[in-house]
């Protein structure tokens, strides 16, 4: 799957959380990433983040990093 596609859908779940607080919103992101996610997509997503996670939002630019430590 494309960058482009894993970042769209990774704002989209982010913009489910929007109402929540940012350290509910960021934990429930990389919940439902850790959960849904395939390792393929991980995988990738995890690449572009190392790259710097160009048009990531915030929230999930910080429940990526998150999720990425725990598994390193």
């Amino acid at each position: 799957m494309k960058t482009e596609k894993l970042v769209y859908m990774a704002n989209q779940i982010g913009t489910f959380f929007k109402h929540e607080k940012e350290d509910v919103a960021v934990r429930e992101i990389a919940g439902h990433l850790k959960s849904f996610w395939e390792k393929r997509m991980l995988a990738n997503i995890f690449a572009h983040l190392e790259q710097g996670g160009s048009g990531l939002n915030e929230r999930v630019h910080k429940a990526l990093s998150q999720l990425h430590h725990e598994r390193n």
